[in-house]
């Protein structure tokens, strides 16, 4: 199971990290625990993770029309997840680019 799916980079994000550097947020796998996203995050990127708080989203609901009449549905839910790093340590999501 892929426990890290990909990390948040959106303005609400980066400016929780401005106003609290050690913080960092990360969309994971529903299903994950935050033991396993503890272990995911500190074997990735060679950190010490200080805590794990996770959230869950319901997919927006989404309608549409069309010639067939109004469709409706959901998007994707998603798990979040924001990471806490002991002081003095940061992740550089751009260093690979």
């Amino acid at each position: 199971m892929e426990v890290l799916v990909k990390p948040l980079i959106t303005e609400k994000m980066s400016a929780v990290t401005e106003k609290y550097p050690n913080r960092y947020g990360f969309i994971v796998n529903k299903r994950a625990s935050k033991t396993q996203i503890r272990k995911a995050v500190e074997d990735m990127y060679g950190v010490d993770v200080a805590s794990v708080n996770t959230m869950v989203y319901l997919g927006k609901r989404q309608m549409r029309y069309t010639r067939s009449g109004f469709m409706s549905g959901r998007k994707t839910s998603l798990k979040k997840a924001i990471v806490t790093l002991n002081e003095g340590q940061t992740i550089d999501f751009y260093s690979n680019i």
